[in-house]
This record gives C-alpha cells, sequence and structure tokens, in this order.
C-alpha cells in the first residue's frame, strides 16, 4: 500500500500476460492441490480465533487466539523460504520481521529470508516459483497478473487502521466550506499512491461521500517529500497522507480529513504463488502459522501501550521512537474480508486501469491454509 506508479498496471499487463502459459512448476503430484487436509482443533484458538469473513462492522474484533499459538508444529524436514516485500521500515511489515527476529519461523522448521523487492519485480518471481510468498497487496498488477494465467492468491491480511487513525484523504477548504461540505469534484489530489493501488478503493470511496470519484478529480504525481508541502502551498487541493504525516495538518482548521482504510477490512498481506498454494502447502500453512502466533503473541491489542516494545519495535523498524508513537497501533490482522476483491476490482475500473470482467473472488482468495492454521473448519 505504498508508493506505486499510477501506469504500472497498464504498462506491466503486457509484461504479465507475456508467457505466462511457462510460468509456475508443474512437476507437483497431481492431487497436490486437490486432495482434502485434515484440520484438526488447534489448542488457544477456538471460536476466538476465526471470525466470518462476511463480518464487515468496522468495530468487529478481529480474530485472536492465546499467546502462543497457535503451537508450532515442526516440519520433518527444514524448508528455505523467500518472502518479498516492497519496505523493511513500514510498520504494517512488523509482524514478519519480529517472526524473524524471535524465532517463530525457526520453531516450524523454516527458514525465512526478506528480501526487499518492488511489486513488478516480484510478481513474475513468484508466479514461477522463483519466491515463494510475497507481503504485498491484491493490486491492479495482481488481478491483472491473475486474469493473464498467474497462479497467485492473497492468503492472509495485514491490518486495518485504528478508528483514531487519520492516514487518508485530506483537502484544503476554500471559503465556507467545512469536513461535512465539502465539493471535491474537478479538484486536483497530490499523490504518491497510484490508481492502481489497493488504496484506490478507500479514495474512490471518500470522494464520493463529496461529489467526487476517481474519474472527477485531476491526479497529480508526488515524491513522499513533496505531497504535503504541496497541499499546504496549494499546489495540490488534496492529498492522501499517510502515517506519520498527517500529523502535520490535524489540528489545523484550514485542513479537513474526509476518510481512509476502512476499519476492520485489511486491503494487503501474504501473497502465495504455486509452491505454497499446491506443491508444498504444508509449508504454506507453517509460514502462516508462525505469522499468526506472532500477531497473538506480540501484537493482540494496541501494542504500543508497552514502551519497552515500541522501543524494540522502532530499533527493529530502523526508525525513530517518537514516529511511531506518534500514530494509533495499527489492528493486526491476518483474516480477509468477503469481496474485498471485488471492491477493489471496481475501484481499479472507475480508475481506468481495468478493462477486463473483474475475476471472482475464488480466483483471487483463498482461506483455506489459515483457517487450517488456527483449526477453523467451515
Amino acid at each position: 500500500m505504498r508508493t506505486r506508479s499510477m501506469a504500472l498496471p497498464l504498462l506491466l499487463t503486457g509484461a504479465l500476460l507475456t508467457g505466462t502459459a511457462a510460468c509456475g512448476k508443474s512437476d507437483a503430484p497431481p492431487d497436490a492441490a486437490t486432495k482434502p487436509r485434515a484440520i484438526k482443533a488447534v489448542a488457544g484458538c477456538g471460536k476466538t480465533g476465526w471470525t466470518d469473513p462476511a463480518d464487515l462492522a468496522p468495530d468487529r474484533k478481529p480474530a485472536r487466539c492465546s499467546p502462543g499459538a497457535p503451537a508450532p508444529v515442526k516440519l520433518a524436514k527444514p524448508r528455505k523460504l523467500t518472502i518479498a516485500t516492497g519496505t523493511l521500515a513500514a510498520e504494517y511489515v512488523a509482524p514478519l520481521e519480529m517472526a524473524v527476529k524471535k524465532g517463530e519461523f525457526k520453531k516450524e522448521g523454516l527458514d525465512v529470508t526478506l528480501k526487499v523487492l518492488p511489486t513488478p519485480d516480484a510478481l513474475p518471481l513468484l508466479a514461477k516459483g522463483d519466491i515463494d510468498a510475497q507481503w504485498a497487496a491484491p493490486e491492479a498488477a495482481v488481478m491483472n497478473g491473475i486474469l493473464g494465467g498467474f497462479d497467485i492468491k492473497w492468503v492472509a491480511g495485514n491490518f486495518s487502521p485504528d478508528p483514531d487513525s487519520k492516514s487518508g484523504l485530506w483537502v484544503r477548504l476554500k471559503d465556507g466550506e467545512s469536513a461535512d461540505h465539502v465539493a471535491m469534484a474537478g479538484r486536483t489530489m497530490g499523490t504518491m499512491i497510484g490508481k492502481g493501488s489497493v488504496i484506490a478503493y478507500p479514495m474512490d470511496k471518500a470522494l464520493k461521500k463529496h461529489g467526487g470519484g476517481l474519474s472527477k478529480i485531476q491526479f497529480q504525481q508526488l515524491g513522499s517529500a513533496d505531497v504535503l508541502t504541496a497541499l499546504q502551498n496549494g499546489g495540490v487541493d488534496s492529498a492522501w497522507l499517510l502515517d506519520p504525516v498527517w500529523r502535520k495538518v490535524d489540528g489545523d482548521k484550514r485542513f479537513a480529513f474526509l476518510g481512509g482504510q476502512p476499519l476492520g477490512e485489511p486491503l494487503g498481506g501474504l501473497l502465495f504463488g504455486p509452491t505454497l498454494l499446491k506443491e508444498d502447502p504444508d509449508a504454506g500453512v507453517a509460514l502462516l502459522r508462525a505469522y499468526i502466533r506472532t500477531v497473538n503473541t506480540y501484537f493482540p491489542g494496541d501494542y504500543k501501550k508497552d514502551p519497552a516494545f515500541v522501543t524494540e519495535l522502532a530499533g527493529l523498524l530502523k526508525t525513530d521512537r517518537s514516529v511511531l508513537e506518534s500514530t494509533p497501533s495499527l489492528r493486526m490482522d491476518w483474516e480477509i474480508r468477503s469481496g474485498s476483491t471485488d471492491r477493489l476490482q471496481a475501484a481499479y475500473k472507475a480508475a481506468g486501469v481495468a478493462k477486463a470482467d473483474p475475476l471472482p473472488e475464488s480466483r483471487t482468495v483463498d482461506r483455506k491454509l489459515y483457517e487450517e492454521a488456527v483449526g477453523h473448519t467451515s
């Protein structure tokens, strides 16, 4: 959900569709993807370790198991796995980094490497099995890749914002306007996030509440250091401000917050390719089990209430402690809500970066592996 070129999905589509038939490995047992997997109850998870995907309530409590659960189930044969991520400095990547630091992956028999790769570079590698997973989001480029034949699915969520967070759409108010009455149609927006990012969905939602929409505003692509400056000096009318940048205008009556990522709905997380989806689902479940255990143990709630943990987290992310403390804790959430990829694809179409018919959720999402990790049977 970080910086993306606005033209990325359109430019990338052709590359994704070229040579797709050769992507993915074909030496898996013929029934590897279709043989039902036995799911056993998991101590410490029970009813609270799963929530109904159809529950879209903003105040929904994310699924949680007891600290230390689900317990490790070490693989008989160790595996080396590579997870691509666009950054190692963002707070939403912290559960993966903490899992590495605390040895949670090793408890499963996994030797995990986190490799920094931008989405366009990582996607073909994921589809071919050259990397095993990607910490990203179901962006337009991902949807285009799946449409072209890539065997990639979104298998776990990452986070949703705290209700007090104001990361999102900010506007410079004109005379006579208030946060409740803003006319967005025809205005300019400064953003380092392109139309093909998952943020297009909440952006479109916020704009439509104020007479706008992705097709009714003019985008101005700016660097991360320029977005706030352009909004403050009048270079753009509005901007999508991320943590902790929005703190610079919060409380300033010249600006108003119009909306951000929907509460209770993760828009990113882990993407698996053919290796962990079909060829080695045991390793896929083990990876998710370690990730989920890390959330339950270290990020169960308002983790920033613990000063010692904030200090540890700041060191892990190589950032100032004051920066972390300036924004609310993220609501870490490994589950995926029903219809999220439908809503995302509708936003991509409205933004003009998706032309084809939307893909059904069965082509884009697979919840079975995290359900197995927490012992849920539907």
